[in-house]
């Protein structure tokens, strides 16, 4: 056992110690000194945790949820969050709060970045599912906006009532977006009627796949809450759709055939993030030990191999295979995350985490050691 393994052991049994024998003002330090020195992680993918990672004041800056996050050319870190004040920020690696702005995406939730001939552009998803002032949730139609790097409005997306893509109680509450090889733009609508819907480079509509009630279950989502280009195999690029209430991610190729599905028992998982040959993905609930789900408070972040094994869940369980079987993922006995929602992977490795439903607290940095 390596010195930084007894560290981390030494330090939660401590931990664990204290919250039954430590007075609140010696807890309170005893808990800053752990975290201080908490990693994360197994295998060759551990992580220092830097809860403090993003240097920004809530009065001024204030935050509801943290949903995803980009870098862009210059390096530096876009986030998306849902509240109006200032759905975007925008740091440096260090933390420092370099830009904001965006005032009209209550339901911020998906950002993707695409650099289209040398230039970054961003398509901002608003899933329509808000926060008003007294705290209570609300539904509204949601929507698709492709920006320019600094939020000039290039064009929506159609919305698919408009477009003869949907019946008229079919709702559509799109949580993520997707730009393929050719400019194809995948919109999943995962809060609404559980469709991926194609849109070329222009907005036109292509086609939809997905939903509930196939005669092939293969197609069938359920929580479609992410899309993404795998690239891995460079001559075959497919699609990782998130079927998050099936712990899944289910693949199809570019024109919305099935390929397979990739269960991650126990893991409710966000969007699958690709960097190298690995997936990194938020996990916003796990299923717990005596089999309860929707648990608050339940989150971490899982990463797969490029043969798509769970080598590594930072601030969860370590990954367990029976027979080749992945048994199912929980978080750890001690949560460090509240809800993981996105991850971004910087090109050092580190990662940073968003989180919902976190108490309104920022991105969460992990330091690749």
């Amino acid at each position: 056992m390596n010195n930084s393994r007894r560290k981390f052991i030494g330090n939660t049994a401590l931990l664990g110690t204290a919250l039954a024998a430590t007075p609140s003002f010696g807890f309170n330090i005893l808990k800053k000194s752990f975290e201080e020195d908490l990693i994360v992680g197994h295998g060759d993918f551990r992580y220092k945790v830097h809860k403090d990672w993003a240097k920004i004041s809530t009065a001024h800056n204030p935050i509801l949820n943290c949903h995803e996050m980009q870098m862009d050319s210059k390096g530096r870190l876009l986030m998306i969050g849902d509240h109006t004040a200032n759905n975007i920020l925008v740091f440096d690696k260090s933390g420092k709060l370099l830009d904001h702005w965006g005032t009209g995406y209550p339901g911020g939730h998906g950002l993707t970045l695409h650099n289209e001939g040398g230039e970054d552009v961003l398509y901002i998803t608003d899933c329509g599912y808000f926060v008003d002032k007294s705290g209570k949730y609300h539904a509204q139609a949601g929507q698709v906006f492709k920006t320019t790097i600094d939020g000039r409005l290039i064009f929506p997306l159609p919305h698919p009532h408009t477009i003869g893509a949907y019946k008229q109680e079919e709702a559509y509450m799109p949580t993520e977006t997707a730009v393929g090889p050719n400019g194809d733009i995948y919109v999943a609508d995962g809060y609404g009627s559980d469709y991926i819907l194609q849109f070329n480079h222009k907005g036109e509509f292509i086609r939809r796949w997905g939903g509930k009630n196939n005669t092939d279950e293969n197609y069938n989502l359920q929580n479609a809450h992410g899309v993404a280009v795998d690239y891995r195999d460079s001559n075959n690029p497919v699609l990782i759709v998130t079927s998050r209430t099936e712990n899944a991610f289910k693949f199809f190729t570019l024109d919305g055939k099935y390929i397979k599905t990739l269960n991650l028992p126990g893991a409710f998982v966000c969007r699958a993030v690709l960097d190298d040959e690995n997936i990194y993905s938020g996990v916003c609930w796990s299923e717990t030990r005596d089999g309860k789900k929707w648990v608050r408070d339940t989150g971490f972040v899982t990463i797969l191999d490029g043969k798509n094994r769970v080598v590594s869940n930072p601030g969860g369980e370590a990954p367990r295979y029976v027979n080749r079987n992945l048994q199912n993922m929980h978080n750890s006995t001690i949560p460090i995350f509240n809800h993981g929602h996105d991850v971004f992977v910087d090109p050092d490795k580190n990662l940073y985490v968003c989180q919902w439903n976190a108490y309104n607290t920022a991105p969460i940095k992990l330091e690749r050691v």
